[in-house]
């Protein structure tokens, strides 16, 4: 044994207590960032994008009562057919396909639903088209800024073959997204 010495453990240099974190500032920074991630959330939903509880059967089964339904607000390019629009009717919201658009002829004849001359074959909807006994009178040329709009239940859909087209200044945006929230 020569006489060393056990090494010295290096000396850790005492926090100050300027350095330490506060507590109390991280529990406010916590509580300021998700108040931001609200705000945004409600401006969001707000502004740009909606959300109603559907409680209509209009648009069995593609939306069925008790889904919610999250659409977007803006759709300045205008609707498409095959497109699912929301609208306000009756003091309600309903969401109704768009099956023609302005300049389109529509008819209802007893083979179904007709378009521009076209008998339309439409694979999400599994319902006969029929005319309505009171409504509109068949062939109808949609003016400019309407849309023509039924219910894919269209037995009993209160859709444009009783109120007549939308003008799409009134509809409130188009459907991106259905979830499903029966049983929860």
């Amino acid at each position: 044994m020569t006489g060393q010495s056990p090494p010295k453990e290096k000396e850790q240099p005492a926090v100050s207590a300027k350095k330490r974190p506060s507590v109390i500032k991280d529990i406010l920074s916590l509580f300021l960032k998700v108040g931001s991630i609200l705000v945004i959330f409600v401006l969001l939903f707000t502004f740009l994008y909606g959300v109603i509880p559907y409680d209509e059967p209009g648009m069995a089964p593609a939306i069925k009562d008790g889904d919610l339904v999250f659409f977007y607000r803006y759709n300045n390019v205008g609707y498409l057919p095959q497109d699912v629009i929301v609208l306000e009717r009756d003091g309600g919201r309903i969401a109704r396909r768009v099956v023609a658009t302005a300049g389109d002829t529509v008819d209802i004849t007893p083979e179904g639903l007709v378009i521009n001359g076209a008998l339309q074959q439409e694979s999400e909807v599994f319902y006969k088209t029929d005319r309505y006994e009171e409504g509109v009178s068949f062939p109808l040329t949609v003016p400019e800024g309407q849309v023509f709009v039924l219910g894919d239940f269209r037995v009993a859909a209160s859709d444009s073959r009783m109120f007549g087209c939308v003008s799409v200044d009134d509809t409130l945006g188009k459907v991106m997204a259905v979830v499903r929230r029966r049983n929860m």
